[in-house]
């Protein structure tokens, strides 16, 4: 395992928060990787879990989490989608909120693609309603 500094650190205790299990084994470099591919790991986490998501002043993690769900949707990259339907799910946003972001998603990015995105949710509140049970 990589040795961290204290802003990744940070940035590593600030998205377990978030999304509520430890981010290192996804982002830690392997072995196999070049010799910066810790650079970019760490860059990256930083920039998103200190920079961006922490920020609270004028919006909330809540709002922050649908606004993410919402735009890696409308671009279609479904597996950042898929992280970021968990993370809002994890912080408050409701599945019927999530529903009402891909009916205005349908209007503005495209009936397809709000589909394709609804596809991607299903499965994680399929995922999301199995661990609530388990929990219970």
């Amino acid at each position: 395992m990589t040795e961290h500094d204290a802003d990744y650190t940070r940035a590593l205790n600030n998205a377990e928060k978030i999304l509520g299990f430890s981010l290192a084994p996804y982002v830690d470099p392997r072995p196999t990787e070049p010799d910066n591919a810790y650079d970019f790991t760490r860059i990256a986490t930083e920039h998103a879990f200190n920079d961006a998501w922490t920020r609270s002043e004028h919006l909330d993690l809540r709002t922050r989490a649908l606004i993410s769900v919402t735009i890696t949707a409308s671009l279609g990259i479904l597996e950042p989608l898929r992280g970021q339907l968990r993370i809002a799910l994890h912080n408050g946003v409701t599945k019927e909120e999530i529903v009402e972001a891909f009916i205005q998603m349908a209007v503005y990015a495209g009936v397809a693609r709000a589909f394709d995105s609804y596809a991607v949710a299903r499965e994680v509140f399929a995922e999301h309603a199995e661990a609530d049970s388990s929990e219970n």
